[in-house]
């Protein structure tokens, strides 16, 4: 009797066995053969599931932006103020709990800027627009429980891309030394502007 896969499973596996050699190396730096090394399967086995190295790579950060997420929504039922969910949510651009989520998406970025394919590009606008309408759903809150004036919902799409953007500066220059205060300010000085 023949023995039946999930594939689905199975290309899941593989990454996040391969999950840890890349955070310690990098994806730029192995081969194929080291992954599949990782992996504990051939080399021939890795490319029925992958194209490539950075295939592997796609897929370990999105089985890791999807546990972040799901993570975050729980977190955020449990707090009450709008401020309190928006420094939440903010967290991941500094939490040590999300160090690894962060490396692994530092790395994907680059690699979608440097040869972006279809599949980076529809799955970078997926996951901004999954995060932008959490971001949007607890300002919407806000302003119906009457802790925001209706005007902070035009602000959203600034608010969060302001974000990501210092969070990109923090990693590239050093003009912002310490994110979380930076953000946790900048979200403070907006909440004077943004509060009923």
């Amino acid at each position: 009797m023949a023995i039946i896969v999930d594939k689905e499973q199975k290309r899941r596996d593989i990454a996040l066995s391969c999950k840890s050699l890349v955070l310690a190396n990098g994806i730029n730096s192995l081969s194929v053969a080291a992954l599949a090394k990782e992996a504990g399967i051939g080399k021939g086995t890795v490319y029925e599931y992958f194209k490539n190295k950075e295939e592997i790579l796609f897929e370990i950060v999105n089985i890791m932006m999807q546990e972040h997420s799901s993570k975050l929504l729980g977190e955020l039922e449990s707090l009450g103020s709008t401020k309190e969910k928006i420094k939440k949510f903010s967290e991941f651009f500094y939490s040590e709990q999300d160090k690894e989520l962060r490396s692994m998406y530092k790395a994907f970025t680059a690699l979608s800027l440097g040869s972006p394919t279809q599949e980076m590009l529809a799955f970078q606008t997926t996951s901004m627009q999954n995060y932008y309408d959490v971001f949007e759903s607890i300002l919407k809150i806000g302003i119906e429980k009457g802790e925001l004036r209706d005007s902070s919902l035009s602000l959203a799409k600034g608010i969060f891309v302001v974000g990501k953007g210092m969070y990109v500066v923090s990693e590239t220059t050093t003009s912002i030394i310490d994110i979380e205060l930076e953000l946790n300010q900048f979200i403070d000085a907006l909440f004077e502007l943004m509060e009923v």
